[in-house]
C-alpha cells in the first residue's frame, strides 16, 4: 500500500484544464446502468400486474387488490432497507465495489420472477429488487459525481434520472410488445450486462486517496481524464482537502452540525421530499383516463409508452441544460408550472364530479400532464439526484446521501399506499390541489435555500455553504 504523500500538497491555485470527456461519458452511462434497472423495477408492475390478475396468471393463486397493492409496493420497502446501508457500505468498501456487487442480487430477482409460481416468491424478488434499486441510488451519483470534471458535473449528474427513465420506457414497450416470462429475462439481461462493462471501471480517485491508495488513484484518475491531463493539480486538490478535513476531524455529532452540512442536508433532504410529493405518481397513475378523456382512441398501453418517450426525450434535453441554465433556474421553473399543471387537473376534476359536460375543456388535462411530465423530467426529476452528489462534504457524505435516498423512498412509499386512500376520502380534485400547494411550497423552498453548483468544484460548493469565500490549496477556516 503506498504511504501519504505529503509533497503532493502544493499551494498554488488550481489551473483549468479539461480533461478527456468521453471516457467519462462512457463510465458514468455504465454505473447508471443500475439506474436502467432500478427503472425497471419500478415499471414492472405496470405490464405484470394485468397478467397476475388475469386466468393466465403463472401464479398458483388469484390475488386480490391488497395483495397487488402488496407486490407494487413491496419494492419500495425493500429500497429503504437498501439505502439505508449504503453510505457505510460505499465509505467502508468504496463506490465500486459495492454497486458492482448489486448486479448478482438483481439477476436473483429476476431469475424468482421467471420460475416463482407462489405469491410469497414474488413478494421476496420484489423486495430484493428493491433493494438494488434503494443501494444504487445512494451509491451511483455519489460515484458519478467524484469521478466527473466540475464542467460536466452536472451533465454527467442527471444521468441517474435519464437512465431511470429510460428503464422504465423499455419494460412499458417490451410489456406491450413481449410475454410476461420474455419480460423477465429482457430486463435480467440488463445487470449481467451492466457487471461485464463496469468489471474494468476505476474507483473513485476520492475514495482512493482518501484510503492512501496514491497510486491507484492516479491510475483511476489518467484512465478517466486521458493521457494529456496533468493529474497531479486535481490530485493535490482532492488531497489538500483530504488532509484538511483530517487536520480538522472532529466527532461524526460536530461535523454533521457544521454549518456547511447542516445546509447541504436541509438542501438535499427539501429537494427528496419535493421531488416525491411533487405528484408525479398521482399524474402518471392518472394519465390514461386522461389521454381517453380528451377523446383519444389509443390502447392504454400506448399511452404509457407515449409518456415513457416523453420523459425519455426530455430528461435527456436536462442534460444539456443543467450546466448551462443551471439547477436553481429549471428547479424554479420546473417546480412552479408543475403546481400550475396540477391545478388545472384539480379544476377539471372538480368539473367532472360536480356533474358538468367537461367534453369541450378535455384537450386542458391532456396537455396539462403532457407539461407537467415535461417540466419534472426538466427539473425536479434528475437534478435531486445530481446535488446529492455535489453538495456534502467527505466527512458526511456516506451518511447523508444515505439519509436523503431513504428519505426519497421512504416518500414513495408512502405515496404508493396513501395515494388511493386520498382520492375515496377527499376526491381527486382536492388531492391534485394539495399536490399544487406542495409544488408551490417547492418552488418558495428552491428559491430562498437551494444554491447554484453549475460549474463549481466540490470545495467551492463547501465554502459557499459554509458561507465562506474559496481560495484554492489555501487555508479556510472551519466549515
Amino acid at each position: 500500500m503506498d504511504k501519504p504523500n505529503s509533497a503532493m500538497i502544493i499551494k498554488q491555485p488550481a489551473t483549468h484544464q479539461e480533461g478527456r470527456k468521453i471516457t467519462q461519458y462512457f463510465v458514468s452511462i455504465v454505473a447508471t446502468l443500475m439506474a436502467f434497472n432500478a427503472g425497471t423495477i419500478l415499471a414492472w408492475t405496470a405490464p405484470a400486474l394485468p397478467v397476475l390478475e388475469s386466468a393466465n396468471s403463472p401464479l398458483n393463486c388469484n390475488i386480490t387488490e391488497s395483495e397487488a397493492s402488496w407486490i407494487g409496493s413491496l419494492a419500495a420497502v425493500g429500497a429503504l432497507c437498501g439505502a439505508l446501508p449504503s453510505g457505510y457500505i460505499s465509505e467502508t468498501f468504496g463506490r465500486k465495489l459495492p454497486l458492482l456487487a448489486l448486479g448478482i442480487p438483481s439477476v436473483i430477482s429476476w431469475a424468482m420472477k421467471l420460475q416463482g409460481t407462489s405469491l410469497e416468491m414474488l413478494y421476496a424478488a420484489r423486495l430484493i429488487g428493491g433493494f438494488t434499486a434503494g443501494a444504487a441510488s445512494g451509491i451511483s451519483p455519489m460515484y458519478i459525481g467524484e469521478i466527473a470534471e466540475s464542467s460536466i458535473r452536472g451533465t454527467l449528474g442527471t444521468f441517474f434520472q435519464l437512465m431511470l427513465t429510460v428503464g422504465i420506457l423499455y419494460v412499458y414497450v417490451v410489456g406491450t410488445f413481449f410475454s410476461y416470462k420474455s419480460l423477465q429475462v429482457m430486463c435480467g439481461i440488463i445487470p449481467v450486462v451492466f457487471m461485464l462493462l463496469f468489471l474494468k471501471a476505476p474507483d473513485s480517485p476520492t475514495y482512493l486517496l482518501k484510503k492512501v491508495r496514491c497510486h491507484d488513484a492516479e491510475k483511476a484518475l489518467r484512465f478517466l481524464r486521458g493521457p494529456s491531463y496533468d493529474i497531479h493539480t486535481e490530485l493535490n486538490n482532492i488531497q489538500y482537502e483530504l488532509d484538511k478535513a483530517s487536520r480538522q476531524k472532529v466527532s461524526f455529532a460536530k461535523a454533521i452540525m457544521k454549518k456547511a452540512s447542516l445546509k447541504s442536508l436541509f438542501i438535499s433532504l427539501g429537494l427528496m421530499l419535493f421531488q416525491q410529493f411533487s405528484g408525479v405518481n398521482a399524474v402518471i397513475f392518472y394519465s390514461v383516463s386522461i389521454f381517453q378523456a380528451a377523446g383519444s382512441t389509443l390502447d392504454p398501453s400506448i399511452c404509457t409508452v407515449i409518456i415513457g418517450v416523453v420523459q425519455v426525450i426530455v430528461t435527456y434535453f436536462s442534460a444539456v441544460l443543467v450546466d448551462k441554465a443551471g439547477r436553481r433556474i429549471l428547479l424554479l421553473i420546473s417546480s412552479s408550472v408543475m403546481a400550475l399543471c396540477l391545478g388545472c387537473l384539480g379544476y377539471y376534476f372538480h368539473l367532472q364530479q360536480k356533474g358538468e359536460d367537461v367534453s369541450n375543456i378535455g384537450m386542458v388535462p391532456l396537455v396539462s400532464v403532457c407539461i407537467f411530465i415535461v417540466v419534472f423530467s426538466l427539473g425536479f426529476g434528475p437534478i435531486p439526484w445530481l446535488m446529492t452528489g455535489e453538495l456534502f462534504s467527505g466527512e458526511i457524505k456516506g451518511f447523508a446521501s444515505s439519509l436523503a435516498v431513504t428519505l426519497n423512498w421512504t416518500s414513495t412509499f408512502i405515496l404508493t399506499k396513501t395515494f388511493q386512500s386520498f382520492l375515496t376520502t377527499i376526491g381527486a380534485d382536492w388531492t391534485f390541489w394539495v399536490l399544487a400547494l406542495i409544488c408551490s411550497v417547492g418552488t418558495v423552498f428552491v428559491f430562498l435555500f437551494v444554491i447554484e453548483t453549475k460549474g463549481k468544484s466540490l470545495e467551492e460548493i463547501q465554502c459557499e455553504l459554509a458561507g465562506k469565500p474559496y481560495i484554492p490549496n489555501n487555508e479556510n477556516d472551519k466549515l
